[in-house]
């Protein structure tokens, strides 16, 4: 009988290179991959486009938004390509298909949103998108779940006590001033001022003053710079008076801006409230009078079924709603450039499903007005955001 102690081993055969495409391949997509779980759980940067928060905030402004802070949320929208948001790059072609629709549920965070966070957030009262795929907004939380905010005389007041405005807020002006020239202009520029109705536009008149003024966004010491200055013939902040109504601020105007509003409140911009912020688990009990505060959370932000809205009542299965309790917490949102903002005093409560993160830093700051020397903000580069 042979017995065979040892046998050599076949040689290997060795393996074969990938391809130029396929490395290339390979590499394009571990980094999307890696880059859209980091833009999901981590980190996603966003650009300040519009005033709404300045001078907080600034025109050019590009920022980290966290998403560990108060925690990821699952997609609600899975059909979507990677690393876009509503559109295709460059076109106005959908990124996404909504035939899928999952619920979303938020992973642990380290912080909850506290009043004072800079928020961003999908804007609620858009409906042409799904909920995770409407458009961001960026502005402060002023008001959590369960507070009753007021706003007296532009001064906002949670459970009856005043909060500190935020140092770089903004309102408007209105400035006794000669028609800017370049010097004026300057000057405008060293303080920050960037909305004014200068003389390319028609200054607003005032009947208080006997020339034409300019309405001014700036923030209070700017305002005092300028009282101080020789030129300047007279400054008044804008204010709306106590019980004048504005109609399109919310509850009146309960769908901003799609349907026409109603007056059912003599509130404003500057007086409004007091108004009750929702809380997961609080139950109301539903009257005519509240509920316009209240029928967009149970008709759209809960997925409740069968619900219709009647002639001050809402319906479920046909029989009126006397009591409801919510389901999830709920934020009122401003801006910092109170007179030029469009938020929470418009269109009402931001669902906590809707809010995507926390603003915490400015990695680039680009001035869209500056010259070719000073285009980019460098003292703002790396703050932190308060």
């Amino acid at each position: 009988m042979a017995v065979t102690f040892w046998k050599k081993k076949p040689a290997e055969q060795p393996t074969k290179p990938k391809g130029f495409w396929r490395e290339w391949g390979d590499a394009i997509l571990f980094a999307v991959v890696a880059a859209t779980l980091i833009r999901w759980a981590t980190f996603e940067a966003y650009t300040i486009p519009t005033p709404s928060m300045e001078h907080s905030l600034l025109v050019g402004d590009y920022l980290f938004v966290s998403k560990l802070h108060y925690g990821p949320r699952t997609p609600q929208t899975p059909l979507q390509v990677p690393l876009t948001h509503q559109t295709l790059w460059g076109t106005g072609i959908k990124s996404y298909s909504d035939l899928i629709q999952l619920p979303s549920f938020r992973l642990p965070g380290f912080s909850e949103i506290k009043r004072g966070d800079v928020v961003v957030f999908n804007v609620p009262f858009e409906d042409q998108h799904p909920a995770d795929l409407r458009t961001n907004y960026i502005k402060r939380c002023v008001a959590v779940a369960g507070d009753v905010l007021e706003i007296k005389n532009q001064l906002v007041f949670i459970n009856g006590k005043v909060q500190p405005t935020p140092a770089e807020s903004q309102t408007s002006y209105r400035l006794d001033i000669p028609q800017p020239d370049d010097e004026l202009k300057m000057a405008f520029r060293e303080h920050g001022v960037v909305s004014y109705n200068d003389a390319d536009g028609i200054p607003t008149p005032n009947p208080m003053f006997p020339t034409p003024t300019y309405l001014v966004d700036m923030t209070a010491t700017t305002a005092a710079f300028f009282k101080q200055q020789p030129y300047v013939r007279g400054l008044e902040r804008e204010t709306a008076e106590a019980g004048k109504a504005e109609v399109d601020v919310f509850p009146n105007n309960p769908d901003y801006p799609h349907s026409a509003p109603t007056q059912l409140v003599n509130w404003n911009r500057d007086n409004y409230g007091p108004l009750p912020v929702p809380k997961k688990g609080q139950t109301v009990q539903l009257t005519a009078q509240n509920i316009p505060m209240y029928e967009k959370i149970i008709l759209r932000y809960e997925h409740n079924d069968n619900i219709t809205l009647g002639i001050g009542q809402i319906l479920q299965d046909g029989k009126p709603l006397t009591s409801y309790t919510f389901k999830q917490n709920y934020y009122f949102m401003m801006g910092d450039n109170r007179h030029n903002s469009l938020d929470s005093r418009y269109w009402g409560f931001v669902p906590e499903d809707h809010v995507v993160g926390k603003a915490v830093l400015i990695w680039m700051s680009v001035d869209p007005n500056g010259g070719a020397s000073g285009k980019i903000r460098w003292n703002r580069i790396f703050n932190t955001i308060n």
